[in-house]
């Protein structure tokens, strides 16, 4: 194995020799120069080993690979340790990592061709002070995904920056035992994204200029559903970003002035955030048939309905006033007049018919609102909108509260 990873070494070191320099702006290095030194650093890392990136811009032209487990990959800090990828020319991502017990700490990743940090089918992964950027603002050629975990388990985002991406900033699928706290999400076009994932908190977090600040999604035909997710104590603000993602993509149904859209997703907690300015509505709960890709197969066993929401003690101001899209605009007309707003909550007034009680949803299946005098719009989309109406009190109830998601890493 040891010679394979040193023929492995000797071929990229070639490649990367064989490519031109370019004259490096101040205060950077070439691709020639340091992105050598990372390879062979990636390439022949051992467990417990730390990987320094030093204070600087360095160019890298190629993605980055580590299949190691317990590594740590450190910078001076996200602002000083970039990793610039602008001028990539080899591989779908910035850096794609595999291992398990991994530290990130203290760097960026700049333009990436692809997403800008995956790693998949991991086990206790901690992200601290990494921002991953795309420094041309939004773009539908900008990479998908910022920070991107993926089938992992035990996770902590923590005091991170994602910024341009034209999916997920902060993007975590079909993991479990998650937290996202302490992080910033801007420019993207969802802000953090939670999908198909159980057992997560997302909080103290600030998400703005998104086209969504925060999305918890379940998507058909994944190896696992997401439930139990709680979003709380965020500043959720002014995302209002046009929707720049590519056509056909999950998010590219999301409408701009999104705070927090649920959709398809069971057993979802908002509570104690501030929501200010998302022109189309503070909270969003949606189901797959409104969703923008319902003609996709789904399987059998894919529940298409949001249910067992708890919105609670939040603070909603502003928003509501210019809705995204021609349907949302004259609905807010329609019920509320030129000058009106939008209620802080909309739900698209999907149900699953086969599971009603006397016509009603039953108990712990239900949509509940404490939160002042906040009304919750149903759209009626089931019957074109024929009954709108924002008479919120079937959702005066409330729901058990979620356990906290309690991590064990360094």
């Amino acid at each position: 194995m040891r010679q394979l990873a040193w023929l492995a070494l000797l071929v990229l070191l070639t490649a990367c020799s064989d490519q031109s320099a370019e004259t490096p702006a101040a205060g950077s290095t070439t691709a020639a120069s340091y992105q050598k030194q990372l390879l062979e650093q990636l390439i022949m890392a051992k467990p417990g080993d730390v990987i320094e990136i030093p204070a600087g811009t360095h160019q890298i032209n190629r993605s980055l690979s580590l299949k190691i487990d317990g590594v740590t990959l450190r910078g001076a800090g996200m602002d000083q340790s970039i990793l610039s990828f602008k001028n990539q020319t080899q591989g779908a991502e910035g850096i794609i990592i595999t291992g398990s017990d991994v530290l990130l700490e203290g760097f960026a990743v700049e333009d990436a061709k692809g997403d800008g940090i995956k790693i998949n089918e991991c086990r206790n992964l901690v992200i601290r002070q990494v921002r991953v950027e795309w420094t041309n603002g939004p773009d539908e050629g900008n990479g998908a995904y910022g920070l991107y975990p993926v089938q992992c388990e035990n996770v902590l985002i923590d005091g991170s920056v994602a910024i341009g991406a034209s999916d997920a900033g902060i993007y975590v699928g079909q993991s479990n035992q998650v937290v996202v706290k302490n992080s910033r999400a801007e420019y993207n076009v969802a802000g953090i994204e939670i999908e198909n994932t159980t057992n997560a908190d997302v909080f103290d977090n600030v998400a703005t200029n998104n086209t969504g600040g925060i999305l918890v999604f379940n998507m058909p035909n994944l190896p696992q559903a997401g439930v139990k997710t709680r979003v709380f104590n965020n500043q959720i603000l002014n995302n209002n970003t046009d929707n720049f993602a590519k056509e056909g993509t999950a998010v590219a149904g999301v409408p701009a002035g999104s705070g927090v859209v649920i959709n398809s997703n069971d057993q979802v907690e908002i509570f104690a955030n501030t929501f200010k300015d998302n022109a189309t509505a503070s909270i969003i709960i949606s189901s797959y048939f409104s969703s923008g890709y319902a003609d996709r197969a789904t399987t059998e066993a894919f529940d298409p309905y949001p249910e067992s929401i708890f919105i609670y003690d939040n603070s909603f101001s502003g928003g509501g006033d210019s809705p995204d899209g021609v349907e949302l605009q004259a609905l807010r007309v329609a019920k509320y007049g030129l000058t009106g707003r939008l209620p802080d909550i909309i739900w698209d007034g999907f149900v699953n018919d086969a599971v009603l009680v006397d016509g009603e949803l039953p108990a712990d299946k239900k949509i509940c609102v404490k939160n002042g005098e906040s009304k919750v719009l149903n759209a009626d989309m089931p019957n074109d909108y024929a009954n709108i109406t924002d008479d919120s009190r079937q959702f005066d109830c409330e729901l058990p509260k979620l356990a906290a998601v309690n991590l064990q890493l360094r």
